[in-house]
């Protein structure tokens, strides 16, 4: 009698799960097998005036880099970074920014915070590690700044500020001065002066999305009267160039995918390719890695769809059974699978066993370490459905990143970037990466972090895993509202620590910046609330993207 009681309790808990989620549809469906920004002559014809007004920016630039003028040649800098089009000049910038690191004296900002905060923001943003000891002078005892009532100087602070590292106090000081000055200014500000100084405050400049950023900034740029016509012109060419290349992107991806939905019951996940490619724009938008964004939107979607099944649609045993048959790879494996999972399978096996394919036909040295990450994947997704079935909370946050780090998946997204590098990022960063050095361990808080926060109520609605929420409830004994403010001091941190990785400069740039470009979309996906669980709030900035050209 008992047994049967055990066998309907199975049965019905094996039926709830299996029910369809209740996801918003995907917004964009096939609208990318149609979609086509431009007619190739018009195309044409960008790229050519493009190559034009690049040009004649480059001499621009190669004009600042030898003037005297250290605020001209900053600021030049600074807005080719904000307007995205810095890919292009990436040499002479850093040799402009050499020459600043080299020549510099302690007063040649003349005692001006606006200057030495721009110079302090740009060196270290672009990896040069300079003290922070030349904010000590422009502060008094109590604490305030030399910046008055300085919008321009207050924002460029608070910018500069958000490139600490842990346990320098002079620049959490400038943070919480900049922030208080600017709120209090806010209602005596222009509107457009009040927009920005709030877009500041919610969003650093570090951690930004470039191009959103770009897109944004375009704008803005455009009405000031002292902008320089060509990079405007410029950026706008740029803009809408790579815009139709993400669209060739995505018109390839949605064939794949409409394929992959074809054979696959995927009632249980979340229809997202789109918002995973805009999602790749942030971490490779360059027109040369067009490879890497559409390999990494398929592997980003497996993960998705692992996520979806292992944390709301699988039993305990369909979990087991589904990561044995990944360890095993191999597509005899689908004896051991209930019917139902079995095309989920096969597709899982045969999109990886192109991308590996694409790869070493690239002679990418990494291709066989994709199979290996998204075992891994499955295998971490694996170890939170004891949690789940256990009902279990953490007593402590540590504890409960101990097993979140890892099963946030952003390790293996960091990884599978790498490699889609092919040379750029050498064997040694790629097996780096997989240890989860600050860098890697920080954004892989961020994400999760950041996730818990604005999803902790939805989840925790269902039968899901505890979160890093719930944990620091129960381990302080605090509301919500509490816990959210002391997890997102756990944020900060995170981001000081890769800051401090990124100054270090134990790998290239190139590799550290796309990790940093992650933690940047992981931020902008889960500032307010879940926008990739809900799409509607993605729907304008991608069509900004993806549809209206500038």
């Amino acid at each position: 009698m008992a047994a049967a009681a055990s066998s309907l309790g199975t049965a019905m808990q094996e039926e709830q799960r299996h029910k369809p989620r209740p996801y918003h549809p995907s917004p964009w469906g096939d609208f990318f097998l149609g979609h086509q920004p431009c007619t190739p002559a018009e195309l044409l014809a960008m790229k050519e005036e493009a190559r034009t007004k690049e040009e004649e920016l480059r001499r621009a630039v190669l004009a600042a880099a030898a003037s005297v003028d250290l605020a001209a040649k900053l600021e030049l800098v600074d807005a080719l970074q904000r307007i995205g089009v810095d890919y292009r000049f990436g040499e002479e910038i850093n040799g402009l920014l050499r020459a600043v690191v080299h020549d510099a004296d302690e007063d040649d900002d003349g005692g001006d915070l606006y200057l030495t905060s721009l110079r302090f923001y740009l060196l270290r943003k672009n990896g040069f590690n300079v003290t922070s000891d030349v904010f000590a002078k422009f502060r008094d005892e109590e604490g305030n700044f030399a910046a008055g009532d300085d919008v321009k100087c207050l924002l460029m602070l608070f910018d500069a500020a958000h490139l600490r590292v842990r346990r320098e106090e002079v620049l959490d000081s400038a943070i919480a001065f900049a922030r208080s000055r600017l709120e209090s200014l806010m209602k005596s500000l222009e509107p457009e002066v009040a927009e920005e100084v709030r877009y500041t405050l919610e969003t650093p400049s570090f951690r930004r999305v470039e191009r959103v950023e770009a897109r944004r900034f375009i704008s803005v740029y455009e009405k000031k009267a002292a902008r320089d016509e060509t990079m405007l012109e410029f950026a706008k060419l740029d803009y809408n160039i790579l815009q139709t290349i993400y669209c060739e992107e995505l018109k390839a991806l949605t064939m794949w995918w409409k394929n992959f939905q074809s054979v696959t019951d995927l009632g249980f996940a979340r229809d997202r390719l789109a918002e995973v490619h805009f999602w790749m724009t942030g971490v490779f938008y360059e027109p040369y890695y067009s490879y890497s964004r559409i390999m990494l939107t398929k592997l980003v979607m497996l993960a998705s769809l692992f996520d979806d099944f292992y944390d709301n649609y699988s039993t305990t045993e369909e979990s087991n059974v589904f990561t044995a048959a990944l360890e095993r790879w191999d597509e005899q494996a689908t004896d051991q699978l209930p019917e139902h999972l079995r095309e989920f399978y096969l597709n899982t096996l045969s999109s990886t066993n192109g991308i590996e394919e694409d790869l070493k036909f690239q002679n990418n040295k990494h291709a066989e370490l994709v199979k290996e990450l998204v075992i891994d994947l499955a295998k971490n997704y694996r170890a939170e459905v004891k949690w789940r079935d256990e009902h279990y909370v953490p007593t402590k946050v540590e504890e409960h990143l101990q097993l979140s780090v890892p099963s946030s998946g952003c390790m293996q997204i960091a990884s599978f970037a790498l490699i889609s590098m092919g040379d750029v990022a050498t064997s040694e960063a790629i097996r780096w990466t997989r240890t989860y050095p600050k860098i890697v361990r920080g954004l892989c808080i961020i994400g999760r972090v950041m996730n818990d926060i604005v999803s902790h109520e939805r989840e925790q609605a269902s039968d899901h895993v505890a979160s890093t929420v719930q944990t620091c409830m129960k381990e302080y004994g605090f509301t919500v509202s509490q816990a959210n403010k002391k997890i997102r001091e756990i944020v900060e941190e995170a981001w000081m620590d890769m800051v401090q990785e990124c100054l270090e400069q134990k790998h290239p740039t190139a590799v550290l910046e796309k990790v940093v470009n992650i933690a940047r979309t992981m931020d902008f996906v889960y500032k307010r609330e879940d926008a990739y669980t809900l799409p509607h709030i993605l729907k304008d900035v991608m069509t900004s993207l993806y549809v209206n050209f500038v």
